[in-house]
């Protein structure tokens, strides 16, 4: 499964890269395949481990913050591998 998953702090300024850094470290802990973006990250591999990562990532940010909103988007198909590489690529492809 692929999820795209924000976590973010309320209350606690603009800028919001010091916490995006702690759930960064979290999910390369982690060991899943992910890919950081200028609004979300996008981790995949079993349901459990991701969901896992994701819920880490809310608890450290909560712990540094008073108020957090979490968003989670999950494509999850059956035999499902390397799908972020490859999704990728299915669309450079067909723009080129």
């Amino acid at each position: 499964m692929i999820a795209e998953f924000a976590v973010i702090p309320v209350g606690t300024g603009e800028s919001i890269s010091p916490y995006v850094a702690e759930c960064l470290k979290i999910v390369r802990a982690s060991g899943l395949r992910h890919e950081l973006t200028a609004t979300c990250t996008i981790v995949e591999g079993e349901f459990d481990d991701v969901m896992g990562a994701i819920a880490e990532c809310h608890r450290k940010v909560r712990s540094m913050s008073p108020r957090v909103v979490t968003s989670i988007r999950i494509d999850d198909r059956e035999g499902e591998s390397n799908a972020i590489e490859r999704k990728v690529w299915s669309v450079e492809e067909k723009s080129r």
